[in-house]
């Protein structure tokens, strides 16, 4: 049995986006819903698509880079789209361990500074 196609209303509930959202997706060609009239319907192939841009968004991937990692699939198969994200994973898992460490560092001095400025309140009292 073939799964139902969701309208654009039902689609930004279960993905839980806003219509601009979606329609955006639309205009980039990351999703290409099925048209009748004025109305848009999603097929089972863009509910899967949606959820692989979410989770890419997720990992802080850029549209762009997910819409040409789509492409991928469309034109060289599954086995190309895999080794492609090999190497995407891999570079924005640096980016991200560099923001972490960035992140820590600043944690860091901002906890050291308040702690300098809770000792002087403290002082002064």
């Amino acid at each position: 049995m073939a799964e139902p196609l969701l309208s654009f209303k039902e689609m930004c509930a279960v993905f839980d986006v806003t219509p601009r959202t979606l329609r955006y997706y639309e205009y980039i060609e990351l999703l290409q819903p099925h048209r009748e009239g004025r109305s848009r319907y999603y097929a089972p192939r863009e509910r899967a698509r949606m959820k692989l841009i979410l989770r890419g968004r997720k990992f802080g991937f850029q549209l762009e880079e997910i819409r040409q990692w789509l492409m991928i699939y469309e034109n060289e198969g599954n086995q190309a789209q895999m080794q492609a994200f090999l190497g995407m994973a891999d570079r924005q898992l640096d980016e991200l361990r560099k923001q972490r460490d960035q992140l820590n560092e600043a944690l860091d001095e901002l906890e050291t500074l308040r702690s300098t400025t809770q000792a002087l309140m403290t002082e002064r009292e």
